[in-house]
């Protein structure tokens, strides 16, 4: 990481940190990308923790002296972003035959291109493979297709995000192999 970032997996404490977190990030990071409504609509929507990955264990920040500077996770569940709540699918993935799932990354603004983004997708990939999956998957906004890129995801369709408000957002779904440890 070449930061001063310690790496942990998330405890329920960790709530308002990361959820302020999320929300700045939306904020300061999203208007490159979305116009105001969109904006507000995924700060409101998608950056509500999904305390499900806190209690599966599978979801992590990284803290720079005692501020949660990023955060992201991935999932054993059948539910590809925070907003698709209503009606998600929270059943257990088959490693044999579907991918894992990240989910929520978020950095703060002053903290971008330091590997941190880079450092918790690690984490997740390690994590997914020690449970025998072997592939990764996730629905991007915007702004995370240039991090996921970097990481080896590729673009499996462009895809148009609904939340709950009726706003839709511009998003793409991308896939990636995990690799076999030598």
């Amino acid at each position: 990481m070449g930061v001063d970032a310690v790496l942990r997996l998330a405890v329920a404490a960790d709530g308002p940190a990361v959820a302020g977190l999320a929300r700045a990030a939306v904020e300061t990071q999203f208007p490159a990308y979305y116009d105001a409504v969109q904006t507000a609509s995924a700060a409101e929507h998608i950056t509500t923790l999904d305390t499900a990955l806190i209690d599966d264990g599978t979801y992590y920040v990284l803290e720079a002296g005692r501020e949660v500077v990023a955060c992201g996770g991935w999932s054993r569940r059948n539910k590809l972003f925070n907003a698709s709540t209503a009606g998600a699918d929270e059943r257990l993935l088959d490693p044999a035959t579907e991918p894992a799932r990240i989910r929520a990354m978020f950095v703060r603004a002053d903290w971008t291109r330091r590997g941190l983004g880079r450092a918790i997708l690690t984490a997740c990939t390690d994590a997914a493979r020690a449970e025998g999956f072997t592939r990764l998957a996730l629905m991007s906004t915007l702004p995370g297709v240039p991090l996921y890129k970097a990481f080896g995801f590729t673009e499996v369709e462009p895809a148009q995000l609904p939340m709950p408000d009726g706003t839709t957002l511009a998003g793409v779904a991308m896939e990636r192999p995990i690799e076999e440890t030598a």
